[in-house]
């Protein structure tokens, strides 16, 4: 088979990573890539956003499927688009996708079904919000209704900080057309944990759980990120916890999908809330999340793209899935001055200092340039590290992570502590 897979991230590295693994595979091509990517695939310069020119790609090479990484393809439609022309994709279509494009069409998707989330007013016209922005309370959480690479959300503490966020969506535009719309909801309390699902349209598959720090300083302070870190299993997923998703959540969500004549294929992201109430949604993915693949596929204990084939194919309650029972820690490196302006091109030091035992380089944000590396983004490298238990994982990759330099670099020193 040839693969192509589409994007340029740590979770795009990690899929290269483990489709080179399958024996079905001869050949991965990525499109825009990395500079960890090049070192398994040929990079091919087209943007992920470039639909006609991928799909063309696609059809040109005769690439056998093609995996999707990011959001943004997959919500203008590069599903459809690659279907039209008898191209396999594995991701879902623009309308199934909408349930991580909208977050407006997420949440009232949701209440129509009776699915719990938290509860929410929409809002178009910045002075209502203001006048509202009180509704639920203080803290309340104010999210950007289109895709915001993960950064349009904003948990303000009070009235000025929600106020400011506000403006900042509505008025100044800091994420553009996405906060045309902007939710206000209640604030949930609770431990987070993120749940990621194969779906065929008919059949739905629980992957590991995982956990995600979004927030950029210790303690969960400072601007959200993409994701800072993350660990799986998560202790919170307990077996009752299990239970309770699969029967309140992840089966029902299937159910209201396939009543609105949705069908959805790919990944399917639950960010999850286990409050003193029960478990709730905080919101969907439409793909692979960034930083969980980075700690959930090194996990995965049999092929990936047999996985993925049964997908594409409508044929996944006949497929076998198998998982490890070790612990996998990633630490993100991000440059400094992220999730706000930051440099680029700056070199990497230590890459080939890092342990060899159970330890991941997974490159998000970097190019390689005449053998060496460099950055290229605002994350730039995930440590990730398997282990007998958390803490021994945890171990293993803050002491790689401290073996990597860069001018400005920074990471939480707190994931999975």
């Amino acid at each position: 088979m040839k693969v192509l897979i589409v994007g340029s991230g740590g979770r795009e590295h990690t899929l290269a990573w483990k489709i080179a693994q399958s024996p079905l595979v001869e050949k991965i091509y990525a499109a825009p890539g990395n500079g960890g990517i090049a070192e398994i695939a040929e990079c091919v310069d087209i943007k992920d956003t470039d639909i006609k020119a991928l799909a063309g790609f696609a059809k040109k090479e005769s690439i056998d499927l093609t995996v999707v990484g990011p959001e943004a393809p997959l919500v203008a439609g590069i599903a459809d688009e690659f279907e039209k022309q008898g191209s396999r994709v594995f991701g879902p279509k623009a309308g199934a996708a909408r349930l991580e494009g909208s977050k407006v069409f997420a949440k009232e998707f949701m209440r129509r079904h009776g699915i719990p989330t938290g509860d929410f007013r929409v809002f178009t016209d910045y002075d209502r919000a203001v006048e509202q922005v009180d509704v639920f309370g203080f803290p309340v959480v104010i999210k950007a209704d289109g895709l915001a690479a993960g950064k349009g959300v904003i948990i303000a503490e009070d009235r000025a900080e929600a106020e400011a966020a506000l403006r900042e969506i509505m008025m100044d535009k800091k994420f553009g057309s996405a906060g045309d719309r902007v939710l206000v909801e209640e604030f949930l309390e609770g431990t987070e944990m993120t749940m990621l699902c194969f779906v065929d349209g008919k059949t739905i598959v629980p992957m590991e759980s995982a956990r995600d720090y979004k927030r950029i300083f210790d303690g969960d302070r400072g601007p959200n990120t993409g994701g800072m870190g993350t660990f799986s299993p998560n202790d919170v997923y307990t077996p009752d916890i299990e239970r309770r998703f699969k029967n309140d959540i992840m089966l029902p969500v299937l159910e209201a999908l396939n009543r609105e004549g949705i069908e959805y294929k790919g990944v399917l992201y639950f960010g999850l809330m286990v409050t003193r109430n029960g478990i709730k949604i905080l919101e969907f993915n439409c793909r692979f999340g960034d930083p969980e693949t980075q700690v959930i596929l090194p996990r995965l204990d049999c092929d990936l793209v047999e996985v993925m084939n049964s997908v594409v194919d409508g044929r996944l309650s006949s497929q076998q899935i198998r998982w490890s029972d070790k612990s996998c820690v990633c630490v993100v490196l991000a440059s400094g001055g992220y999730p706000g302006s930051y440099k680029k091109g700056v070199p990497i030091e230590g890459l080939d200092t890092v342990d060899r035992d159970g330890v991941l380089v997974f490159h998000a944000g970097t190019v390689l340039k005449d053998g060496r590396h460099y950055t290229n983004g605002g994350r730039v490298l995930g440590i990730a590290a398997l282990g007998s238990d958390r803490k021994e994982a945890r171990e293993k990759a803050y002491r790689s992570a401290a073996r990597v330099y860069f001018e400005g670099v920074q990471y939480r020193k707190d994931i999975a502590k």
